[in-house]
């Protein structure tokens, strides 16, 4: 066959295709344990980074060992589930995403207890949707079940400047010392709010200017994920003292 001919070409093509696939194929294969392992790691860094503990991502596991004494897994109820899959390997996500198929009653979602210089804390993970794509986090409340300690949020493709602001310490800074019940205990959130208003509102954050889709989403993911863990926060408060 002359090498010159297109058959010769689209053979050779072919092969490379095939060639490429393959070393592709084992690359992930081998990379797999490793990329699997940074994602555990840096989910670990970023409920730690919720209540202030930051470190190297070699103390990570170290200090999250150390510091997240215990985690709980609730039903679409409040009500703690015993066995089954543990609340670290729950993906919010899909959890959410079984309303869409009417199976909303199934869902599950995982609560991180943090003790810290002898307070504790109460770490729950939020996702939603911003402008471009999906934006998440970990919001972290006080013994009170009510107090905002602190957040970390995390976006995949928001604008900079704009939206991608949500994941600075300057914007997750305002949440902190905000309620998300009112005086009467009932739960109203806390929303990134328009203007200025949001700096003396218990409730709420001054928005990220120029970014109303994106801070909505902020807003719309709190109300929505925090709701679940309301009734587990009401049952425990009321337990007694051993």
């Amino acid at each position: 066959m002359h090498k010159d001919s297109n058959k010769a070409t689209f053979l050779f093509s072919s092969a490379m295709v095939v060639v490429v696939a393959i070393m592709l194929s084992v690359a992930a294969i081998a990379l797999g344990p490793y990329q699997a392992r940074n994602a555990r790691i840096e989910k670990m860094e970023n409920i730690l980074s919720s209540v202030g503990i930051n470190g190297s991502s070699e103390e990570a596991e170290k200090n999250f060992s150390k510091y997240i004494t215990k985690q709980v897994v609730l039903d679409s109820k409040g009500e703690p589930v015993d066995g089954g899959i543990p609340a670290f390997d729950i993906d919010l996500k899909k959890e959410l995403d079984k309303e869409k198929t009417g199976n909303k009653d199934k869902e599950l979602f995982p609560l991180f207890v943090c003790e810290k210089e002898n307070n504790t804390y109460y770490i729950i993970p939020v996702r939603g949707k911003g402008l471009w794509g999906p934006i998440w986090g970990f919001i972290a409340l006080e013994e009170d079940m009510n107090t905002v300690y602190g957040v970390s949020f995390g976006h995949k493709s928001e604008t900079p400047g704009l939206g991608a602001e949500i994941d600075t310490e300057k914007f997750q800074e305002k949440f902190k010392g905000k309620k998300i019940l009112d005086d009467e205990g009932k739960f109203v959130s806390v929303k990134v709010v328009k203007g200025s208003s949001g700096s003396t509102n218990p409730h709420g954050v001054d928005a990220v200017s120029g970014a109303t889709i994106t801070s909505d989403g902020v807003s719309e993911m709190l109300q929505r994920t925090l709701n679940n863990y309301i009734p587990y926060f009401k049952k425990i408060s009321m337990k007694p003292l051993d």
